[in-house]
């Protein structure tokens, strides 16, 4: 693969750590533009798209390091996968226990990154010992089969309810309420167990495009294609969603395919804007973050953690302080979004710092 191929990826991948980063740090969360959150819990939003987006990038890269499998024994193989697998897993859980001091049995279990731990993990497993037209076969089974269990263990009559679906109730019985995200105003994990399930598929589908790129990528009946997959993807999620409503805190199965329709379509453009068209602006900045994607984002989340931990002149908390000197006296919700795009400069100057000392952390 050339290294223009690894630019196009590095763009998207970087496109979606810059969006999280800002949609996750507002200056003020109740100043927020309604496409910076997410829906409230079913329908979609631009925000919805960017966590399925980093994971069909994880497909992407694992269908870029397969051909490096091939080259060790099983053993070394399995070996580096299930290392990075724990490693990315005991990163996110102790990113939520920090600054170490709360009780282990009231922290957070799974989380983004344990997300992307896990569905990094099993998707190389699946690319290691099955077929391309098995995984496909796969992936449609975990989605109907998502969508059964949904069904059958949500409450009779609304089965996806808020308090009444089957993912709270697994989460619940498995971790107990303590170690869930409360995030939503009571116990619930929209990064849980059950719903993590759905989520591989992103990443089995963000592999078989990429292996599919690798070999028709730079022709234009390959992105001819991948349009219409993507436009083929979109039509049935709306489909779908009459029986199983798009939802991104549950990740139904008409989330996943609503979500890596447009992933095809926009990784489509980039490399149709990249490779055929050679249009580089703007590339630069957006590889910048997709060169060390989970390292900025860790960054990201452990910097506003220090903020809001240490605290300004006035007793304020420090994110709080800085906002409210800074950007809060512009018209409010264009001051919070105002900081956010700061702080995510902020990340982007590491990223450019480890870019230039050719420094590039694969966690």
């Amino acid at each position: 693969m050339s290294n223009q191929r690894f630019i196009s990826l590095d763009v998207f991948r970087g496109m979606t750590i810059c969006l999280m980063i800002i949609v996750n740090t507002p200056g003020d969360g109740g100043l927020t533009f309604a496409p910076l959150l997410h829906a409230n819990w079913n329908g979609f939003t631009p925000t919805d798209l960017v966590f399925p987006s980093f994971l069909f990038a994880v497909g992407n890269s694992i269908s870029l390091v397969e051909p490096h499998w091939a080259k060790l024994n099983a053993s070394s193989a399995l070996l580096k996968i299930f290392k990075r697998t724990a490693l990315i897993f005991l990163i996110g859980f102790l990113m939520y226990w920090f600054p170490f001091t709360g009780p282990l049995s009231q922290t957070r279990i799974m989380g983004v990154l344990q997300r992307i731990a896990l569905c990094y993990g099993l998707a190389s497993l699946i690319a290691y010992y099955m077929h391309e037209r098995v995984i496909m076969i796969l992936s449609a089974l975990l989605l109907l089969m998502y969508w059964y269990l949904s069904v059958h263990f949500g409450d009779a009559g609304n089965p996806f309810g808020m308090h009444s679906n089957a993912v709270l109730k697994f989460d619940t019985w498995l971790m107990g309420e303590t170690h869930l995200y409360h995030g939503e105003g009571f116990a619930f994990d929209p990064e849980g167990w059950l719903s993590t399930i759905p989520a591989l598929v992103n990443v089995l589908i963000g592999y078989r495009v990429g292996r599919f790129i690798q070999e028709k990528g730079k022709t234009y009946e390959g992105l001819a294609l991948l349009f219409m997959w993507g436009a083929g993807f979109i039509f049935l999620a709306f489909m779908w969603n009459y029986q199983f409503p798009i939802n991104k805190k549950l990740w139904t199965s008409s989330f996943v395919m609503l979500t890596v329709g447009i992933d095809m379509v926009i990784i489509a453009t980039i490399i149709y804007r990249i490779e055929l068209q050679r249009q580089l602006q703007f590339s630069s900045f957006f590889t910048i973050f997709g060169q060390n994607p989970l390292v900025i984002y860790l960054f990201s989340e452990l910097l506003v953690a220090c903020l809001f931990m240490f605290h300004g002149p006035n007793g304020l908390p420090l994110f709080t302080y800085l906002y409210q000197n800074s950007f809060a006296h512009l018209a409010p919700y264009w001051g919070s979004l105002g900081f956010a795009f700061a702080y995510m400069l902020v990340c982007w100057l590491l990223g450019y710092i480890l870019d230039k000392y050719k420094i590039y952390i694969r966690v």
